[in-house]
């Protein structure tokens, strides 16, 4: 079912309840999550997270990965969520926060399968905001408090150059061998190789942290693999791969092998 968000009104809403139980199956053709700062040293026990680039816009987002084919995720199998953490993007829905008039609005997937006859209601019989939407309202704050952090941090990593393209090699089990580019990631060479007022700088904002936090979520691949296992394509091993590092190397083995002239 095609999602269908409009703006949380409790005129138009007042009746409306919402299940309480929720699997995330929404989320079974989705293989890519927003995360934001605030849950970046969670997820990274869990998920795998890279930086993606819209070349439409030139902006830099954290995504979390929950799968390498489009419209497949790993992390959503036997009809439950399959790992301890789940990225806050995922667990607002079915509300959002999106631009209304100029100003940021509250506003709910009114064709979702979460709204039920004999779920909990959203306002008191008075029209006020119930616990189950006060809650959520709290959270989608916070959530927004997040992402607005992660841009900061983001254009901080961009201002600093620390960022290098990335490309996930695969192979499944029957050999075959398929490349996964338009990722970036933090580059460590870059990161060690900073200014100490810059580093002091990271380290004050509390950016330090999550710049690890991301790089620690990449040994998380090895989850991908083993999700794999619970479809009919599994994945026999992933690589990361830093294109500029490879081509770096591959070019000082040149240089050294080249006959003297």
């Amino acid at each position: 079912m095609a999602m269908n968000y409009v703006p949380l009104d409790k005129a138009v809403h007042k009746d409306l309840k919402l299940s309480t139980q929720n699997n995330f199956a929404f989320t079974q053709n989705t293989h890519l999550a927003a995360a934001s700062i605030r849950e970046f040293a969670q997820l990274a026990g869990a998920i795998p997270m890279v930086f993606i680039k819209d070349e439409k816009t030139g902006n830099h987002h954290t995504v979390c990965m929950l799968g390498i084919e489009k419209e497949s995720n790993l992390y959503f199998a036997e009809d439950r969520w399959q790992a301890p953490q789940v990225p806050m993007n995922i667990q607002r829905y079915p509300f959002d926060i999106r631009p209304d008039n100029g100003n940021l609005g509250v506003f709910i997937d009114d064709a979702s399968d979460l709204i039920t006859e004999d779920g909990a209601p959203l306002f008191t019989e008075e029209g006020e905001a119930a616990d189950l939407l006060k809650n959520r309202l709290e959270f989608l704050d916070y959530l927004a408090n997040s992402e607005r952090l992660t841009q900061e941090f983001i254009k901080k990593v961009v201002e600093l150059d620390l960022l290098t393209e990335i490309e996930i090699r695969m192979v499944n089990q029957a050999g075959e061998r398929r490349s996964i580019t338009g990722m970036l990631s933090i580059d460590e060479n870059k990161l060690f190789n900073l200014k100490d007022e810059d580093i002091v700088e990271l380290h004050k904002k509390g950016f330090s942290g999550a710049i690890y936090a991301l790089m620690m979520s990449l040994g998380q691949l090895n989850r991908l693999v083993e999700l794999s296992n619970k479809t009919d394509k599994p994945i026999r091993s992933l690589q990361i791969v830093n294109l500029a590092a490879e081509a770096a190397a591959k070019a000082k083995a040149e240089a050294e092998t080249a006959p003297a002239q």
